[in-house]
């Protein structure tokens, strides 16, 4: 069974997040995070892993959204993350692309977002946009919790190196199958095995050859099939072992091996 680890079922235009699942289950993907943004869909992600089979849930304020990141909606995030199918705090972290929100709150909620994932145990979620270095600094200086994942991997060797050394976890997109993004495919080959993640991040990224159109969980097959070829293992080994790695991560239960028959 394949894992797709970050999605935002709440954001597909097209589709209800009932209708995304059973696709995706029917293309084999048993396991999806669906990833809040802001407090709205951090609700949102808590409700669907609530009544939807094999879903997940993570909570938190995207960078772009930080100055919403007030006190007061930190301690709703938090609540929300003592959910039991809350698995993840994020998507945090900081966005030098766009000029949403300004880099002194970006900075400050990614630090609150770290220390509330260290407390409550769960997998920190980093949303990473030119900002690699930054970033490093930071979970440096807050001492990143132990398990951590830089979602829809952006970085070269280096940063690849850099969290392997960490044993943080490095997680590839859509975007990896593009034909302009044989840099990122040279990253991805690079990221040893027991760290590597495959995700769709969708509504967004949809892989090649559907790039443009709407993406949706079920595609994490296409995005599990190039990293397969890059490692030079079957699809099947590597959906077990992407799969196994989000199992580490986000600290999931063994799948019931009765629910595949």
């Amino acid at each position: 069974m394949y894992t797709d680890t970050h999605c935002h079922l709440g954001y597909n235009e097209h589709a209800d997040p009932d209708t995304l699942v059973g696709r995706a289950r029917e293309a084999g993907v048993g396991t999806i995070i669906d990833v809040g943004n802001d407090l709205a869909s951090s609700v949102g992600c808590v409700a669907n892993a609530a009544g939807l089979d094999g879903v997940w849930a993570a909570v938190g304020i995207h960078p772009n959204n930080a100055i919403e990141s007030t006190e007061a909606v930190l301690e709703r995030i938090k609540h929300l993350a003592q959910h039991p199918r809350v698995v993840g705090i994020g998507e945090t972290g900081l966005d030098w692309f766009r000029d949403h929100c300004p880099p002194v709150r970006q900075e400050e909620s990614f630090r609150e977002h770290i220390r509330l994932a260290k407390e409550l145990d769960k997998a920190l979620i980093i949303h990473n946009r030119d900002a690699h270095d930054d970033i490093v600094r930071i979970l440096g200086d807050e001492r990143a919790p132990d398990r951590t994942v830089f979602h829809c991997f952006s970085g070269g060797p280096e940063l690849v190196r850099t969290c392997a050394e960490a044993g943080w976890y490095m997680s590839f997109a859509g975007n990896v199958t593009f034909k302009n993004a044989p840099s990122l495919r040279e990253a991805a080959k690079q990221v040893p095995l027991n760290l590597l993640l495959a995700e769709t991040d969708a509504p967004f990224l949809s892989p090649h050859p559907h790039r443009g159109t709407t993406n949706e969980p079920a595609r994490v097959t296409v995005t599990v099939a190039l990293l397969a070829e890059l490692h030079r293992v079957s699809a099947q080994e590597m959906a077990r072992i992407t799969s196994a790695n989000a199992r580490r991560l986000f600290a999931l239960p063994e799948p019931d091996a009765s629910a595949a028959n």
